[in-house]
């Protein structure tokens, strides 16, 4: 448990050094942090009860030097404090200890699995996350690249999985295989309870341009359906009418011939009697018609 002093007034945040003055030894110690926080200001971007330092003191006690984690979440304390921004992660300005603190396993071996986790298993952090890069280097070997402790009763417990769930925060973490700026490796990523990764931002907007692109081949090819289907049915009306038009000329053709048919039978019909009415009178006369015929 600890405890501050009261015999004296506490230091503000401005009176404390704002930088252990190490540097970071591989890009991932700054990238992966960036990462995780570049999400969290699209997600949570309503949100004005949450803060995410990176490379920052953490004070726990003004007789004390700060401890400095890769990365560390507070939820519920103000977004933003001053105009300026944080200096320092200051325990008594705060009112209380970061939810989560995350170190990135560096070429230089800090202690992450010993020295860090007693300090932040001391402090009561809630939620203790360390990303191995290295597990395929030999002094890392056994190790999981992502391993999650949790505070519960005084000491911390692994929780297994990738990613894992932290209720608390309404988060889970984990590592997948991605893209930033054109580096292809596992990174760190949040996840929501169904276990979909958030995609940082770079990555959004490559998809939101993909969609955008299927969209837009999908509406035009749509509308070369469209036009093709219209050009399909115009030419179909187009042949129906040329259809008609022959079967009403076949028709007309049809009407006309047996029109004629009619009237050259009408003819005969008319020769014929005429034909009769000559024999029947000749006959009358004493002339035998079949005695005419040559």
């Amino acid at each position: 448990m600890l405890h501050l002093p009261t015999d004296r007034p506490l230091p503000r945040a401005e009176d404390l050094p704002d930088s252990d003055e190490t540097p970071v030894d591989n890009e991932l110690q700054t990238d992966i942090p960036h990462l995780l926080k570049d999400v969290l200001r699209r997600i949570w971007a309503e949100r004005e009860d949450w803060f995410m330092g990176i490379d920052m003191g953490l004070y726990y006690h003004p007789d004390r030097p700060a401890i400095v984690p890769d990365a560390l979440l507070a939820v519920g304390v103000p977004r933003l404090k001053h105009i300026n921004g944080r200096l320092s992660y200051v325990l008594w300005e705060e009112g209380k200890f970061p939810d989560l603190v995350l170190e990135v396993v560096s070429q230089k071996y800090n202690g992450e699995y010993e020295d860090k986790l007693e300090a932040y298993q001391e402090f009561g952090i809630l939620y203790y996350v360390i990303y191995n890069p290295l597990v395929e280097r030999r002094r890392h070997q056994g190790r999981s690249p992502l391993t999650v402790y949790r505070w519960v009763e005084g000491t911390y417990q692994v929780i297994p999985g990738n990613p894992v769930w932290l209720p608390e925060l309404g988060l889970g973490i984990g590592y997948a295989e991605g893209t930033v700026g054109r580096w292809q490796r596992p990174w760190l990523y949040w996840y929501n309870e169904a276990g979909e990764r958030y995609l940082p931002d770079e990555e959004l907007r490559l998809q939101l341009a993909r969609q955008t692109q299927r969209e837009i081949w999908q509406r035009r090819t749509a509308e070369l359906q469209a036009e093709q289907a219209e050009a399909q049915a115009t030419q179909e009306a187009e042949q129906r009418r040329r259809a008609e038009a022959q079967a009403a000329q076949e028709a007309k053709q049809r009407r006309r011939a047996e029109a004629q048919a009619a009237q050259e039978a009408e003819q005969r019909r008319a020769a014929e009697a005429a034909l009769a009415q000559l024999r029947d009178r000749l006959r009358s006369m004493g002339i035998d018609p079949e005695q005419l015929q040559p």
